[in-house]
């Protein structure tokens, strides 16, 4: 189960550098997770200051 990055997104990019497999990237003005890349660490919803990340 990969994690999502959800509409309260602000597109800070805080979770970017804390992806260790860097499966996070922008998108239409709005940062989005490969699934086939993401190890589900939880990291990147740990840095998210709005809470916008979670698992699917």
């Amino acid at each position: 189960m990969a994690y999502k990055v959800g509409d309260a997104c602000i597109n800070c990019g805080s979770c970017d550098s804390e992806c260790p497999v860097e499966a996070i990237s922008e998108k239409d003005n709005h940062r989005w997770i490969d699934a086939s890349k993401c190890q589900d660490c939880g990291v990147c919803a740990g840095a998210c200051p709005v809470e916008a990340i979670a698992a699917e």
